[in-house]
């Protein structure tokens, strides 16, 4: 399946993982880019730039195929600008294939000149983004392509709430650079849906979190298939950053703190990233807010990388077909 994302990543199917912390590491990432995506080394998981320079080299000992980095520019307790600057740099370095970047735009973070710098090092650059506007900012300082993430996806949407339906095809039709689905995403139906839309490919992160690849404890992965579509939920929107995560005992304890006009202090106890890193490894599904998105009531089985996006492909392959016969 080519499609512009495919080329201009050189990848064989059209599929990225997004930037998950605690789980996007080297075995995660290598297994994806091994199966023909494109996988996802999530750099606010390590602490340094030397320790994020181990990761990449471990990641390309793993695999040989190409693979991105996820750079957040978000507020963060424990993430210095600093330490951002040195993961953008290290990566520069190294030169890896892709940043996917989420939050501020680089040019703002980082300066005008970190697009050039990029560039230089021939890396592409693609914005996770939730807005028509902020695609068209994206566009105009030298992006290689966006992804359309829709209120639908787990971690940070933008407060617009707009749905991955309107998303997708409102930005495409706007920007140039190809545009890459996000939000809701879990099986070959979403993928051509996707490309129906005006896509060239998806992005996942809920949906990998379930493979036999992925570092976390069973017992979430197993949580994840029983899990429906309504049980997740939109905690700190009344603090200016909404994150969709899954229902559980302490994403109700955050949303009643709200309700009593807490401050971001006040919740900050709930969702250090040391919470969410241990859930993951005990299997604890109500330690911590766990980022996740609607995706989840599509998610019924545990199967690998590899039989996850060869299964997705032809599943898209078949619908497509299907479609174009009865149309023709």
């Amino acid at each position: 399946m080519k499609t512009r994302m495919t080329e201009l990543l050189g990848i064989k199917h059209p599929v990225m993982c997004g930037g998950m912390m605690w789980l996007a590491k080297p075995e995660l990432c290598a297994a994806i880019s091994n199966a023909g995506g494109l996988g996802n080394l999530t750099a606010g998981n390590y602490d340094s730039k030397e320790e994020f320079r181990l990761a990449i080299k471990e990641t390309r000992r793993l695999t040989d195929n190409p693979f991105c980095v996820n750079i957040t520019f978000m507020p963060s307790v424990r993430i210095t600008a600093d330490l951002l600057r040195d993961y953008f740099d290290a990566c520069c370095e190294e030169g890896v294939t892709a940043l996917e970047i989420s939050g501020t735009p680089i040019d703002r973070q980082l300066g005008p000149e970190a697009v050039a710098k990029a560039k230089a090092s021939d890396i592409k650059l693609i914005h996770k983004l939730g807005s028509v506007r902020h695609a068209r900012h994206a566009e105009s300082v030298g992006y290689d392509a966006v992804i359309a993430a829709g209120i639908e996806e787990g971690g940070h949407p933008l407060n617009d709430d707009v749905t991955t339906m309107v998303l997708t095809p409102r930005i495409s039709e706007t920007v140039g650079i190809p545009v890459i689905t996000a939000g809701g995403i879990a099986d070959g139906r979403g993928l051509a849906a996707a490309l129906v839309l005006g896509g060239e490919g998806v992005m996942m992160a809920s949906r990998f979190i379930a493979t036999k690849d992925c570092l976390a404890n069973d017992l979430i992965k197993e949580e994840l298939t029983h899990r429906q579509e309504y049980e997740t939920t939109l905690i700190c929107k009344t603090l200016g950053l909404q994150m969709r995560c899954l229902k559980n005992v302490i994403a109700q304890q955050v949303l009643d703190v709200e309700a009593g006009q807490g401050t971001f202090e006040d919740v900050l106890p709930f969702m250090v990233g040391e919470r969410s890193k241990e859930a993951w490894q005990t299997g604890d599904v109500d330690m911590a807010p766990l980022a996740v998105g609607q995706s989840i009531g599509l998610i019924n089985d545990v199967p690998t990388c590899a039989e996850l996006l060869d299964g997705m492909v032809k599943q898209a392959e078949e619908i497509l077909e299907r479609s174009h016969a009865a149309s023709g």
